[in-house]
C-alpha cells in the first residue's frame, strides 16, 4: 500500500493543501445542522449520491458495486468532502495506491476469490485529511458558540412553566436549572442552541420523557412521571445529544465521555516543571463599608465591631 502518490511536478501530494469545494447552506439555521439536511453524498466511483441522512445507502453501495470498505465512517467529521476528496484522488491514481487489499476465500478455487479495498486513516494522507476536517469543524463549532454567546435575539418560553425568556440564552437555561431542577450543562458548554431546545420541546410535545423516553397518554402523567422518578434530565446515552456540546467537537474520534473519563496519570510528567515560584494567593474577605481585607470571616467581624459599629454608636 503506498502512502501516498506524486504530482505531476514530483512533490509529495501529501504537502499539497487539501482543498475543498465550498457549498455555502441555503437560508439560516446552524452550520452543521443545515449541512446534514440538504448536502449530498457522492460515490467514489460513479454518478450515484445520496442524502447524508442516508448514508447507510451509499456505504452499501460501495461494498457491493465498487468492492470498497470506509473504516470508522462515525468518526469522519464532514463525510461529504471526505468522499469529494477521495473522489478526486482516485480519478489522478489507481485506488491500489491507497487502500489496502483485502483478498476473500483465498485458500479457495482462484476464480471464487474477491479482492475488496479498505481506505482507513493508516494511510497518513488519510489521517491528515480526516484531522483537518475536524479542526475546520471545530473552527465552525467555535465561531457559532461565540456568536450564541453574544446574541442578544435570544427569545424562548420555558418548556415547563411557560415564563418568557429574552435577552440571552443563559437566562432561560439557568431558570429551568433554578426552578426547574432541568439542566442541559453549563450555557458555555452548548452550542446550537435553539436546535438543542427544538429538539427536546418536541419530545415534549410528543408526550415522551426526555430521560427513559417513555411516551405517556397525556401531559399530566407524563409530568408526574418525570417529577417522581427524577426524569427532568437528558440520557446522557443519546447520541442525538452529542452534538449539542461543544466538548464532542475537541478530539479526532472521542465522544465526551472518552474525554472525560481518561486518567490523568496516564499524562506523561514533565520532569523539568519547577513548581518552586507557585504561591497560593489566600482568599480575601473584604468589609462592606471600607477598602479593609482579612483573610477570614472572622477577623472582618471583628473590624466591623471595632470600627464601624463603634463610630455608629
Amino acid at each position: 500500500m503506498a502512502a501516498c502518490g506524486e504530482s505531476e511536478d514530483g512533490q509529495d501530494s501529501i504537502l499539497e493543501p487539501l482543498c475543498f469545494p465550498e457549498q455555502p447552506a441555503e437560508g439560516g439555521g446552524s452550520p452543521s445542522l443545515q449541512r446534514s439536511s440538504s448536502e449530498l453524498l457522492v460515490c467514489l466511483f460513479c454518478p450515484e449520491s445520496v442524502l447524508l441522512q442516508q448514508k447507510d445507502s451509499l456505504l452499501k453501495h460501495l461494498l457491493l458495486e465498487h468492492k470498497l470498505v470506509i473504516a470508522d465512517v462515525k468518526l469522519i467529521a464532514d463525510l461529504p468532502n471526505y468522499l469529494l476528496y477521495w473522489r478526486g484522488r482516485f480519478l489522478e491514481q489507481p485506488i491500489t495506491d491507497f487502500c489496502s487489499v483485502i483478498k476473500t476465500n483465498s485458500t479457495g478455487p482462484v476464480e471464487k476469490q474477491e479482492d475488496y479495498f479498505l481506505l482507513c486513516d493508516v494511510l497518513p494522507e488519510d489521517r491528515i485529511l480526516r484531522e483537518r476536517l475536524q479542526q475546520k469543524r471545530l473552527e465552525e463549532v467555535l465561531e457559532q458558540q461565540q456568536k450564541e454567546r453574544d446574541d442578544s435575539s435570544f427569545h424562548r418560553l420555558c418548556m415547563f412553566c411557560n415564563e418568557d425568556f429574552s435577552g440571552n440564552r443563559s437566562s432561560l437555561l439557568n431558570h429551568m436549572a433554578r426552578e426547574h431542577s432541568f439542566s442541559i450543562g453549563l450555557p458555555d458548554n452548548i452550542v446550537y442552541c435553539n436546535e438543542f431546545l427544538d429538539t427536546l420541546q418536541n419530545k415534549l410535545d410528543r408526550l415522551q420523557c426526555l430521560y427513559c423516553e417513555k411516551t405517556f397518554r397525556d401531559k399530566t402523567t407524563l409530568k408526574d412521571h418525570m417529577r417522581k422518578k427524577a426524569h427532568r434530565r437528558i440520557n446522557a446515552n443519546n447520541r442525538e445529544y452529542d452534538r449539542f456540546y461543544v466538548i464532542n467537537y475537541l478530539e479526532l474520534g472521542k465522544t465526551w465521555e472518552e474525554v472525560q473519563s481518561e486518567d490523568d496519570r496516564e499524562l506523561v510528567e514533565d520532569e523539568d516543571d519547577d513548581w518552586s515560584d507557585w504561591q497560593a494567593h489566600p482568599v480575601s474577605a473584604v468589609c462592606l463599608f471600607c477598602d479593609h481585607q482579612s483573610e477570614t470571616m472572622d477577623q472582618i467581624y471583628t473590624h466591623l465591631k471595632v470600627q464601624h459599629l463603634k463610630e455608629q454608636g
